[in-house]
């Protein structure tokens, strides 16, 4: 019992030790209390999977008082937001290629002319289908409208009671006029065509933002444990004592990792392609440029990490402290559409948001280099932003 009771005092005076220790850790106890506060908010106010006010386009060739009103009435539905017009099918086909918008409104010459005849209007609703969440909100929603507007919007009637040149013989519903003319039954149809993913398969979604999510991960926290792995071993002041600079310092520790990024890049996309049949329309080229100027971003922030913690079980920490709302907030598992503008608004600071539109516009929309330069733009906005803090909190530190 003696023996029992002095190991327990000192199993406690070990735990009393840790305690305070832990207690003194600033970062660590943020951590504890951040991580789970973070992830709160984001699953309870940020994550939502019903998808509203997706951003569309109307390419209008009516020109017309029902196509204007058709337009109000869908987006009273909240499925869409209409983001503007256009009457260029290269401006339409740019701006779905870089991802900015999911759906687009198309309404044919001659929209009127075949409701008033009963020839049966037909309006067509492109949807990016490269994420099936969102492209099967919007056919459904789509369909549903069609439906209900069938319902209540009649150009002809078959009421006995009304004049013959009023109404649709009910012993001829199938042609109306001297040379048979189809007569459809829904007066207008609205037909739901999926673009880039028509067979709406999930890998071919998921496996292209595997890369963004893989590099934003990997990259960031081999640089970060690089470094404070150094500065335990006592080796970093070495190297802050020769001529070298602080910048070129920096920019030499995050070259080496670009390769090692780059054949990540390779390996995902290669399995990707052999095991999920994921497309390839694009170029390779530019799919490596926009790669390279993400992992410089990650490799950078990951030195901002290193020039805050002080072991690399903080360096670990803080990575994570950033990937969490990277992965939650950037549409690689939820819609980005179904986002509150606040969450919307921070994912759009985050590089991997914009990443995934420019891996998914290439690969699987065959977009141009061209069409993604304002995703590049944010990315290399915000690598030439983090690099900079990092050479200024470096130079604080061990100056």
């Amino acid at each position: 019992m003696t023996r029992l009771t002095e190991s327990l005092r000192r199993v406690l005076a070990v735990a009393r030790k840790e305690f305070r220790q832990l207690a003194r850790d600033r970062l660590s106890l943020g951590m504890i209390v951040g991580i789970p506060t973070i992830q709160l908010v984001l699953f309870g106010y940020a994550i939502e999977l019903d998808v509203r006010h997706v951003p569309t386009l109307v390419l209008d060739r009516s020109r017309s008082a029902l196509s204007r009103k058709l337009t109000s009435e869908l987006e009273a539905t909240q499925t869409f937001r209409i983001d503007g017009t256009t009457e260029s099918e290269d401006e339409l086909r740019r701006r779905l290629e870089g991802g900015r918008i999911g759906a687009v409104l198309f309404f044919p010459p001659d929209l009127e002319s075949r409701w008033y005849r009963g020839q049966g209007a037909e309006i067509a609703v492109l949807v990016d289908a490269t994420n099936p969440t969102v492209a099967a909100s919007v056919s459904r929603t789509a369909e549903s409208f069609g439906r209900s507007l069938a319902g209540h919007v009649q150009p002809f009637v078959t009421d006995a009671t009304l004049p013959p040149a009023a109404r649709i013989p009910s012993s001829d519903r199938e042609s109306f006029g001297i040379v048979p003319d189809r007569v459809r039954r829904a007066p207008i149809r609205i037909a739901a065509i999926p673009l880039y993913n028509p067979e709406g398969r999930t890998p071919v979604f998921i496996v292209p933002g595997l890369i963004g999510v893989i590099l934003t991960m990997t990259m960031m926290l081999m640089t970060a444990l690089a470094v404070v792995r150094e500065r335990e071993r006592g080796t970093l002041e070495f190297l802050i004592a020769t001529p070298v600079r602080r910048s070129e310092l920096m920019v030499g520790k995050i070259l080496p990792y670009l390769g090692v990024g780059l054949i990540q890049v390779g390996l995902v996309l290669g399995l990707g392609v052999w095991l999920f049949s994921v497309p390839i329309l694009g170029s390779l080229l530019d799919l490596a440029i926009g790669a390279v100027v993400f992992i410089a971003g990650m490799l950078a922030l990951g030195l901002v990490v290193s020039s805050i913690a002080r072991t690399q079980f903080q360096a670990t920490q803080l990575a994570f402290f950033f990937f969490l709302p990277s992965m939650l907030l950037s549409g690689f598992m939820f819609p980005f559409e179904a986002m509150p503008a606040p969450a919307q608004w921070i994912g759009n600071v985050l590089p991997l948001t914009h990443f995934l539109r420019i891996v998914r516009g290439i690969l699987l929309k065959g977009a141009p280099l061209a069409s993604l330069m304002a995703e590049i733009e944010a990315i290399a906005l915000f690598t030439a932003g983090t690099l900079a803090l990092a050479v200024v909190s470096f130079r604080k530190r061990l100056g």
